[in-house]
């Protein structure tokens, strides 16, 4: 009996779906090239940075204000920015898993 013909999880099942749904739509998956994960784990990393760096001068900046209005409006500021960073972060690693 092989692995294959047992029960499955409620995963492998969903994943078994999504691969037939996939090749009904005509979506091909190919496994990335080592220079694909390399460019994606070095934007990742860039961006990992760029957004702690972000936390760091924004706690800093929280610290010296005691208005709560004026917390607000940088604490709405941080999270617009936060949120930027993480599309291009996307945006960018899509790109390269599309790249040849």
């Amino acid at each position: 009996m092989s692995q294959h013909d047992g029960l499955k999880s409620a995963y492998e099942l969903a994943m078994e779906r999504f691969r037939k749904k996939d090749a009904d739509a005509g979506v091909q998956h190919k496994p990335l090239t080592e220079a694909q994960r390399a460019n994606i784990a070095e934007i990742r990393s860039f961006y990992q940075a760029k957004i702690a760096e972000l936390e760091i001068l924004h706690q800093g900046k929280l610290r010296g204000l005691m208005d709560p209005a004026e917390r607000e409006l940088l604490d709405e500021a941080y999270r617009r920015e936060r949120e930027r960073l993480a599309n291009e972060r996307d945006a960018k690693v899509e790109k390269a898993r599309t790249a040849e």
